[in-house]
């Protein structure tokens, strides 16, 4: 496979370790990792030649100018989750790091969104735009504008879904950080029926379908856009599934209303923003077409709720 000078942003992130990592392992591809704080960074960058760490921040991001014009591939995961700088860093700053690519040069760029600004045909959903928190009010923003730009017909688009990973050294996903807390409550919550659905996706698989992505762009007639995600999983079986694997028997099933859930938040005077009210009604945040390892004929490293709870650390009741 040929040399490939490759740009990972948010290289720091959940996500991005396990990017950072797998192209360091698997390739030998020249890597410029860029973090804001390099201690962050939990990978063995003296594993082999060609790995360079890039101290800075996407608010600065004109200062790599020259190098940016060398890249082949950009894998942007950065992404500010809120705050003030959040429009300025997901939209303003990625947008002008797309514009100092050479379009020429780069053959790619793999842009990180997320699943929550399409609807269920894969295609922009308007609720996102104008309800959405700022997180996601401003990757439903840069998903249109950088549509305008002169390396657009290079961008690969990727959506994950509901986001796993993390362990001793590298940081947790907002999901895995709370999976222990839903095995505390099991013994409630396995007594409850919800109507909605799913897909997740791990890190370690993302980082598997990214270097195939790499090493293998795109063609002119393949898609651009990627939903990353394991098949679809209603709530019911998923918590089938976790109760299975902690050997918890389902005698009944109370169902959620939506009525009841509405009549809780009044009750006890939750505070709820649009978005997460409207989450609650749309409840089915399923995809087409999801991406993840096997679909290129690879392996996947956690495609079940059992693979989920083992890979958190959760005893099997059945190897127990």
């Amino acid at each position: 496979m040929n040399q490939k000078r490759i740009l990972v942003t948010g290289a720091s992130g959940c996500i991005g370790h396990y990017i950072s990592e797998t192209l360091i392992q698997k390739t030998n591809h020249e890597l410029y990792l860029l973090v804001r704080n390099p201690s962050k960074l939990q990978v063995d960058t003296q594993a082999r030649p060609g790995i360079h760490v890039l101290q800075g921040d996407m608010q600065q991001i004109s200062q790599f100018a020259d190098l940016l014009k060398t890249i082949d591939t950009a894998v942007l995961t950065a992404t500010a989750w809120g705050g003030d700088e959040t429009f300025n860093i997901n939209v303003t700053k990625t947008l002008e790091l797309l514009n100092l690519l050479d379009p020429n040069r780069c053959e790619q760029v793999i842009y990180f969104s997320t699943a929550s600004v399409l609807n269920r045909q894969n295609q922009p959903l308007k609720e996102a735009g104008e309800l959405g928190i700022d997180y996601i009010r401003s990757k439903y923003e840069c998903l249109f504008k950088m549509s305008q730009l002169a390396i657009a017909p290079k961008i690969t688009k990727v959506f994950p879904t509901l986001v796993l990973g993390g362990e001793h050294n590298k940081p947790y996903s907002h999901v895995s950080s709370g999976i222990s807390e839903v095995t505390k409550y099991i013994n409630l919550i396995r007594f409850l029926k919800a109507d909605g659905s799913l897909h997740f996706i791990h890190g370690q698989d993302i980082a598997t379908v990214v270097q195939h992505l790499i090493d293998h762009p795109p063609q002119e007639n393949q898609p651009r856009q990627l939903v990353l995600g394991q098949a679809e999983l209603t709530a019911n079986q998923a918590l089938e599934q976790v109760c299975a694997y902690l050997g918890k028997k389902i005698y009944f099933r109370i169902p959620i209303s939506l009525a009841l859930a509405n009549l809780i938040i009044a009750v006890f005077q939750i505070q709820m923003d649009d978005w997460s009210r409207f989450c609650m009604n749309y409840r089915h945040f399923t995809y087409e077409n999801v991406i993840n390892p096997a679909s290129f004929g690879l392996l996947n490293y956690c495609a079940t709720m059992s693979d989920v709870l083992r890979i958190s650390g959760v005893a099997d009741v059945n190897n127990s």
